[in-house]
This record gives C-alpha cells, structure tokens and sequence, in this order.
C-alpha cells in the first residue's frame, strides 16, 4: 500500500508535464516493442533455419544409410496413422482416403498369382536327345518272361553350356588364269580373274559382323568394358587388345551413323517425345578440363506409326540449344522434368510442354523421410499414387486412344482439382525452405505442364520410359568411367541408340546387330537403310535371315 502510495506521489499534478512523461513512456514501449518485434523474427527465421538444415541433414543421413526405394509401403501408411489428429489438412472425405477410415481392418491390394513353374526353354534352340531304356533283362516281365509293352516317354530338358565357341572363316577366292585361245591373246582382257566376296563390314579385318556385334552388345548393352573383354578372349587363345576392340566400335558407329539420321527424322515425325539427360566425363574435350563434366542426352520418341525409338545425343554442354539441334523441326508434345533448359526449344517450336509427376513424388518422398512427424507429405504422395493406380488399371484394359483418353480424364480430374486445392490450403502452412514447402513449390509450378499428359494416350504421368532408358547408360558408365575423346562418346550415342531402339521393339541386341551389320554394306539407298530399323523388322525375320 505504501509502494501503490510512492508511485502516485511521483505523477506530477501539472497536466501537461503528465502528458510530457505518458508521451515519454509511450516511446520507450514502443522501441521496446519494437525490439521484441525484430528479436521474434530473427528467432524465428534462425529457428526455420535450424529446421531446413535439420531436414537437409536426415536427408544427408537417409542417402548414406537408409532405403533407396521411393515405394509407399503398407507399413508406412500405418505408421502415418499414429498421427492422425482432427485437423488432417485434408477437410474432405473423399474417396481417395477411404482405406483410411476408422476401421481396423487392413485393406491389401489385390494381386493375380503368376502360374507356378519354370518357363520353358525355346523351341528355337537345338535339342541333342539322351535315350535312357531298360536292359533287356529289366524289359521282361518278372512272372512269364515276357517282354513288356512300350508305352511312351517321359520327357525332361536341362540346359546345357558351352563357353564362346569360336569359329574361324577361310574366305577363298578361286582364281582364274588366261585362256590359250588365240583371240584372248589378242584382247586387252586381265590374265587373271578372281572371284569377288561380298562387302564386309569392316574390311580388312579379321572381325566379322557376329564378332562385332558380340563386342558392342558386350559393352553397350552388359556393361562389359573391353579391357575385361580382352582378358575373356585370351582366355581362349585370342589376342584381342583393349585399342583393337575400341577401334571396332568406333567403326562400328561410324557405319551406323546414316541408321541415326533416319531414326532422328522419324522422331521428328511422331506426335510424343521424351527427353532427359545425365553426366558424362569425356578426358579430352578441346578447351575443357579432364574433370568437367558433359552430358549424355536421351530422347524417346515414336514414328508416324507409333513404334518407340530411341536417340542418343552427346554434347559438351547442358545448353537450351541442345535439345533443339536434337528436336529439329518436331512439333508434338514433348515431356520432361522440371529443368528450364527444355523452354528454349518449347518456346521455338510452339511445342506443348508435359510434365513429369515421379519429380513431384520425389520431392514429397523427399519431404516424408525427413519430416516423420508432419502427415503433409504422406497426403501428397496419396494423392499422386490414386493418379498411377487409374492409369494402371486403365492401361491394362487395352482400349482404344480415344476411349482410353475420355475414360482417363473421367476418372482423373475429380482427383486433381482435390488435390490442387489441397496444395494451396497447405502452402500456406508450411516452411518454404523446408522440404514438404519445396515439394508443394515444385509441384504448383508445374501444375500446368504436370496435368497435360491427359491429352494424348501414349503419354504417361511421368518421364519414367525416358529415365529407365539412360539407366542403362548410367550402369555402363560405373564401369567404364569416362569416354577418352569426344569421337568415343559419339560413337556411344550411336550404338546406345540402336541397341535401346531394338529392346524398345522386343528385339535381342546382338541378333539385331549381328542382322544390320551383315546388311550395310550392301544397302545402296536410304530406302535400304530405312528398313533395317527396329521397328521394321521382327524376331522372326532377323532369325530367318
């Protein structure tokens, strides 16, 4: 009471000193305020500092350790669930969660059980018949001595294998001497004749069109670099050097490449392409350190008639001009990721632009493994996966585009106009640096270029053909490193186009090759060439041939 007293005894009477010391004290609050305001913001932004460099440290972690597959388990659905609370960011009950509902029973996929047993070994191969029979003795019947009657086979295959079996070809060339008759003595015709062999594909070597083709698919298709395959020929008792098998290949590529231009311009003729691209070290780029990197790009396009072919391109740079030397003057839709270098080419060609939604689900992955207690990017993922699970089932019903197109956006739309606006409602929520803030940024962005593979039956919600493509490329180059010189990385172009357009035309590489490498030198025009593309060509003729 006395303390309440000395702080009244302290106000002035004089109005206008009072109103002096209340504006004083106003101020002081107000810097005070102030201060508090700009402490709280620097607290809070060191604080989203602290949990973006937390979610990029689990992530660091997760690379090192954890799993490597992006897959939506069943596990990880029911671990979500443990923080399930009422404000679950989605407000509508739809469809799309219904597993998700109160109940305790767990909703398993249902799957069709592939038949039991071995495949069988193909009829093509031959067959050497074993004849298993009983003594003559054991053929008699035990009571009357009698023979007893044969009634059929029992039949069981075992592969059997022989290492590379090597064959030597002697070309003989019959020769022809002159003639005795008079008028030959006379005429101005060669003394000697010889007959002629049939253009190799390599002349003047001692390789023939199967050994070469043994030698790419070895390496472009198996990953097998050719020092590895030098030290499987002398194993054998050949001497084939690491230079010598190199040297062939690049041959190789250079005689295929008219196969490349061809395969180029149909590309340019189709409706789809599909591009991507990845790293490539090449030692001896003329003003570019060893170390520098360069790019292997891949494009997966279609003919007029819609059968894939596959281009690869090598270039120094990851520059915008890249895809247009690629595209030249294709005009269709053309499905990427995210990366701005594509918009040049957009641009240029007036081309639609899809998207690719396995980016978008990767973010969210991204976002899930590192930000366990936040359901925010599990829904994401849910939402992306109801996309997949309708174009998996439509697919599998074989309909026509037109139909498959309708029934697709049918079916589809609902769910993207529920998930678009889910993705604003939670932008608002979240920590822009932090990974669920980038996944929902990345994805908003696209949007438009995302939805657009609704328009066209040979388009996919991702760019998956394209990166499963250059995987086997990326497995190859873990075993070879780098290509020595821009002419080597050419030459992988060339071969990896074939080898990839023959598999994307259910075609075996080595057959494949073994078949056009027999065929070039004897093509006399583009005509010629044109039909030694994989999508002319089945395994039935490349046999009979």
């Amino acid at each position: 009471m006395n303390s309440m007293n000395a702080i009244k005894n302290n106000f002035p009477d004089d109005p206008k000193l009072l109103k002096e010391m209340l504006s004083e004290m106003h101020l002081k609050y107000s810097d005070l305020e102030n201060n508090y305001s700009s402490l709280n913001k620097k607290y809070q932004d060191l604080d989203d500092n602290y949990e973006s460099l937390e979610e990029k440290y689990k992530y660091l972690q997760r690379l090192l350790y954890g799993k490597k597959s992006e897959k939506l388990t069943e596990e990880d659905e029911h671990q979500m669930r443990l923080f399930n609370e009422g404000e679950d960011g989605c407000k509508d009950s739809d469809e799309i969660f219904e597993e998700e509902k109160q109940d305790d029973t767990a909703i398993v996929k249902s799957y069709t059980r592939k038949k039991p047993g071995r495949k069988p070994i193909p009829d093509w191969y031959p067959r050497k018949d074993i004849i298993h029979d009983l003594s003559d003795e054991e053929k008699q019947c035990s009571c009357c001595s009698k023979e007893r009657p044969y009634i059929g086979d029992e039949v069981s295959e075992e592969l059997e294998f022989e290492p590379a079996k090597v064959l030597v070809n002697r070309h003989i060339k019959k020769k022809y001497g002159k003639c005795d008759c008079e008028a030959f003595s006379q005429s101005e015709l060669p003394e000697i004749k010889t007959a002629k062999m049939t253009p190799r594909f390599i002349p003047q070597s001692i390789a023939s069109s199967s050994l070469i083709a043994y030698i790419v698919t070895a390496k472009f298709c198996d990953a097998l670099p050719f020092y590895r395959q030098s030290k499987i020929f002398k194993r054998m008792d050949i001497e084939l050097s690491r230079a010598t098998l190199c040297n062939w290949s690049l041959l190789a590529a250079e005689k295929c490449k008219p196969l490349i231009d061809i395969i180029s311009e149909e590309i340019q003729k189709g409706s789809v392409a599909r591009m991507d691209e990845t790293t490539l070290q090449v030692l001896n780029e003329q003003g570019k350190p060893a170390e520098s990197k360069s790019y292997m790009w891949v494009t997966y396009g279609y003919t007029a008639e819609e059968k894939p072919m596959l281009l690869y391109y090598y270039s120094p740079t990851r520059s915008g001009n890249v895809p247009e030397k690629i595209l030249g003057d294709f005009t269709g839709i053309l499905q990427t990721d995210g990366y701005d270098g594509y918009n040049q080419v957009v641009r240029k060609n007036k081309l639609t632009h899809s998207g690719c939604f396995a980016h978008a689900r990767r973010e969210f992955d991204k976002a899930k493994s590192n930000s366990k207690k936040s359901k925010i990017p599990y829904r994401g993922l849910q939402y992306i996966r109801s996309l997949y699970k309708v174009e998996t089932d439509l697919r599998a019903q074989n309909l026509p585009p037109r139909e498959f197109i309708d029934k697709r956006k049918n079916a589809i739309l609902p769910i993207l106009d529920k998930f678009h606006n889910w993705l604003w409602e939670q932008k608002q929520t979240v920590l822009p640096k932090g990974y669920t803030g980038k996944a929902i940024s990345y994805t908003l962005n696209q949007w438009d270029n995302l939805i657009r593979y609704l328009d066209h039956h040979l388009l996919t919600p991702d760019n998956n053909l394209t990166e499963n493509a250059i995987r086997p490329f990326v497995m190859g180059r873990k075993n070879w490193l780098f290509s020595n010189t821009p002419r080597g990385a050419d030459s992988s172009a060339v071969l990896y186009s074939l080898i990839e357009s023959a598999k994307a035309n259910d075609l075996e590489p080595f057959r494949y090759l073994k078949y056009i490498f027999d065929r070039i030198p004897v093509a006399k025009s583009k005509e010629d060439l044109r039909e030694l593309l994989p999508d002319k060509l089945t395994m039935d003729v490349i046999k009979a041939g």
